[in-house]
């Protein structure tokens, strides 16, 4: 791309870099690697995948509505629990197929997140964040009240039991892998479009960009609808990998926790960011689970300390302070250097009032 600059010195910029060429490079095979899980893999480690990936998911929805829609919500289990309950009843009660019921359940979760952000968006600041757990707390009470959902003892999910245990295993690892793709990309194409830079200006001064022409509710409405989509395809993962849902964990404010540990420590703004706090997440739950209820104090410990030394995450220092960009969202100059080169060789005219040489 060429931008035609007012001294008529043309200047190349491109997104691509050579990072994110090499990042390609590593992500396309370990993905075709991925695939092949159900073929190389236990199921135990499958399963243990599956969370991983639901993590990386939710990491990321909570991420784009934090750290770049500038929203920070501890409510987000709502959807993770409509995901959750939704994919259950569809599949269970009505009959439509598991796996067909899940995009189902996350459209509809996303037709729920609508009329909610109109409430929602009526507090701003430390009250947005205190509105949403309240608007989480409310659903699991509804929910609770609901026998057809089990009320408060939760209810099992016996549609997809009518697999063997292997191929069900293999078709939850599949699915949860393709929500990965599809979470990343989505918020790497949104970030990408004129909304996304929308929400660099939003997230700054929300003021000063609606006074520049961004329609600051309308975008942040966007986000909004979009992450409540991407948690419930998390919560109905995370139902397809327990068979069994219950209020008091799927709406559990852990969750939201969990999503802010994840991108604290990975990189809060930015596409890499969340990926890698998910698998550090992952690990230390693995190697912390013997730890019982001190796992979550050195988790917290954790995070304090890498908040401290380190402000832009685990992935701020492997990028250089973002210098390695594997999905960038942003323009840069092809050749910086060409620029100054040309400012440097171009002819001076001297003012019409200066005396010449």
């Amino acid at each position: 791309m060429t931008i035609q600059e007012s001294t008529s010195t043309p200047v190349k910029v491109r997104r691509a870099t050579k990072s994110s060429w090499a990042g390609l490079a590593v992500i396309t095979p370990v993905l075709i690697l991925l695939a092949m899980g159900p073929y190389i893999l236990g199921r135990g480690l499958q399963q243990n995948l599956v969370i991983m990936f639901s993590l990386i998911v939710l990491g990321t929805m909570w991420n784009l509505l934090a750290g770049y829609g500038g929203m920070v919500s501890i409510g987000q289990q709502a959807y993770i629990g409509i995901g959750a309950y939704g994919l259950v009843y569809i599949a269970d009660t009505i009959g439509i197929d598991p796996f067909l019921a899940v995009p189902i359940a996350v459209v509809i979760a996303g037709a729920l997140s609508l009329p909610i952000s109109f409430l929602a968006f009526r507090l701003s600041g430390g009250y947005f964040a205190i509105g949403t757990w309240v608007i989480a707390e409310v659903v699991k009470l509804v929910v609770e009240q609901m026998d057809v959902l089990g009320a408060g003892s939760g209810v099992s999910f016996m549609a997809i039991t009518d697999l063997s245990p292997g191929r069900r295993i293999a078709y939850v690892y599949w699915l949860s892998l393709i929500a990965v793709v599809v979470a990343v990309g989505v918020t790497y194409l949104v970030m990408r479009s004129r909304l996304g830079l929308g929400f660099t200006a939003i997230r700054d001064d929300a003021v000063a960009a609606g006074s520049l022409g961004v329609r600051v509710t309308r975008s942040k409405r966007i986000v909004y609808v979009i992450a409540g989509m991407g948690c419930a395809l998390a919560g109905a993962m995370i139902a397809a990998n327990t068979l069994r849902v219950q209020p008091e964990s799927i709406f559990s404010v852990e969750y939201s926790a969990f999503m802010i540990f994840i991108v604290v420590i990975g990189g809060i703004g930015t596409i890499e960011g969340p990926i890698v706090g998910a698998i550090v997440f992952f690990a230390l739950q693995q190697w912390l689970s013997d730890f019982g209820v001190w796992y979550l104090v050195i988790l917290g410990l954790l995070a304090i300390i890498i908040t401290l030394l380190l402000p832009r995450g685990i992935w701020g220092l492997i990028s250089g302070n973002g210098r390695i960009r594997l999905f960038p969202v942003g323009y840069r100059l092809a050749n910086p250097l060409e620029r100054f080169a040309l400012v440097k060789d171009k002819p001076t005219v001297p003012d019409e009032g200066a005396p010449s040489a």
